[in-house]
């Protein structure tokens, strides 16, 4: 019985690995074309993922919770009996002649090209080092303005991509369906380089070079210190072993550590470590912890952002009284939406950059430019069952406050169901912390690499508050709030982040005067 295996594809954005959440079919069971087998759990959500074969689950390569990287085996699908015993040929969807013969000749070519093809050694960096260190990360792909666009313009991979087998499920795009490209060359996501409209980039793919040479040994960055490593199975031994290839010698061809290398620096008499985690081993460990998915992620941006951005944070107490009346007297009617917190604040932050455009912008590091968005993509903090998600507002600048107030709403409810979409996550220019929610009144957030600034908005509590009336000052119970201001140095000074904090400051207590900025 002829089979065909499904590997898993690249689910954009730099991601090289996902995690089985859940498998909707067992083995045995008839699979239609496009028909979704499971659910991953990326870093960045959820996403069903469609099978691009018909005919019967042979094998499932993964158990729920398996970590499972991009171009591995997913599931194999073998030909359906027909009423007569004889297999019928397994369907799947359109393919080109092209495709055909590519596909043909992988199979013939077997695990090499597709190790070549994973690694990217025909191609530069393969997925470790593309997605976090290499040109795709300098351009912001990894969390940039273009990331919105990057699954429009990525090239995919296989007859998936260029006849989009692949669905819209979870609001996801799936690039391709896993198959390596011919020659043992992987697709590898750049960035446009920043150009001067001001309008965030588009992400698009590099040029594949077909009918490639031997692969050449690629270069993986390893704690700082580039090391030559071509074959995954190396990779993997060195992954399982917890060896840092930074410290292995290579005997192979230009100094190309082999699987003998590996196997040898695994098999060497360990000598009693000193601890350098900080992890103390007189102390007894209730439990560790896997850093995986989206805490990960949180995890690496963050320490990035702190590494890289020179940041600092100014803070005003404010009078919010006449923002919180403003709202309820916009929710008076029941019949209409009702409008947030969130959004009015959502557009006090739109009225602001538009006054101090320094401050939707990020830094082209390797350019050594100040980039200045004309738009306005706001994301703000939502947090999940997951963990802590940035969803985006795209747009935000051309939206009326009952449309953010909706797009608010949509986006919170996706992130607490885990069904945004990679678009839907990348791509802000200046987010919105709401963490007055913690009933907390302050924080000194880290900003969202590579924006420029960050607003934190603290809870509003009845405080005594000295106001200007008739007869003089008072002294009145007001609801008073904490704006907090986090902002890139390399970007402006502080009269330029202390002038946007008063001035949200100012509408925030008087949102009247709101009217001259729409």
């Amino acid at each position: 019985m002829s089979t065909r295996e499904f590997r898993l594809p690249d689910l954009g954005e730099g991601l090289t690995e996902a995690e089985i959440v859940s498998w909707h079919v067992a083995v045995g069971d008839p699979v239609a074309v496009d028909q979704v087998v499971c659910e991953v759990e990326t870093a960045k959500a959820t996403v069903e993922v469609p099978c691009p074969y018909a005919g019967v689950v042979v094998e499932l390569h993964g158990a729920v919770g398996d970590v499972v990287d991009v171009g591995k085996p997913l599931i194999s699908v073998g030909a359906r009996a027909s009423s007569d015993n004889g297999p019928l040929p397994l369907d799947a969807a359109p393919e080109e002649p092209a495709d055909r013969a590519r596909l043909d000749a992988e199979a013939e070519n077997g695990s090499e090209n597709r190790a070549g093809a994973r690694n990217g050694a025909a191609n530069g960096p393969g997925p470790e080092d593309g997605a976090k260190s290499g040109t795709g990360a300098k351009n912001g792909v990894e969390s940039g303005p273009g990331g919105r666009n990057g699954a429009e313009n990525g090239s995919g991979s296989g007859a998936g991509a260029k006849n989009g087998a692949a669905k819209q499920t979870s609001g996801n795009v799936l690039v391709g369906y896993g198959t390596a490209e011919a020659g043992g060359v992987r697709r590898r996501r750049v960035v446009s380089g920043f150009g001067g409209h001001g309008a965030p980039p588009r992400a698009h793919s590099a040029p594949v070079v077909q009918n490639a040479p031997a692969p050449r040994p690629a270069e993986s960055k390893t704690g700082g210190v580039r090391v030559a490593v071509v074959s995954p199975l190396v990779r993997r031994l060195a992954k399982e072993g917890g060896l840092d290839l930074a410290g292995v010698r290579g005997t192979g061809p230009e100094g190309l550590i082999m699987r003998r290398d590996v196997e040898a620096a695994l098999s060497a008499p360990v000598l009693a470590p000193v601890s350098s985690s900080g992890i103390n081993s007189g102390i007894e460990v209730r439990e560790r912890v896997p850093l995986k998915g989206l805490r990960k992620a949180v995890a690496d941006k963050l320490s990035r952002s702190r590494r890289e951005i020179p940041d600092a944070t100014t803070w005003v107490d404010v009078d919010a009284t006449g923002l919180t009346e403003l709202r309820e007297a916009l929710n008076r009617d029941a019949a209409e939406r009702r409008i947030s917190l969130l959004a009015l604040l959502a557009r006090i932050c739109v009225a602001g950059l538009a006054r101090y455009p320094e401050l939707n912008a990020t830094v082209d590091v390797e350019r050594q430019e100040i980039v200045r968005y004309a738009e306005v993509n706001l994301g703000f903090a939502a947090q999940t069952d997951r963990g802590l998600v940035v969803p985006v507002v795209h747009g935000a600048h051309r939206m009326s406050t009952e449309e953010l107030a909706a797009e608010f709403e949509r986006l919170t409810a996706a992130a607490r169901a885990g069904t945004l979409g990679v678009a839907e996550l990348t791509g802000s220019t200046f987010t919105l912390n709401n963490y007055g929610v913690y009933g907390v009144d302050g924080s000194t957030p880290i900003l969202n690499h590579p924006e420029a600034a960050m607003l934190g908005v603290g809870r509003i509590v009845k405080k005594p508050w000295v106001v200007s009336g008739p007869d003089g000052d008072e002294l009145a119970i007001r609801r008073v709030t904490q704006l907090s201001f986090t902002f890139d140095h390399r970007v402006c000074d502080g009269g330029v982040a202390g002038g946007f904090l008063r001035y949200v400051a100012d509408l925030v207590e008087e949102p009247a005067r709101l009217l001259r900025a729409l």
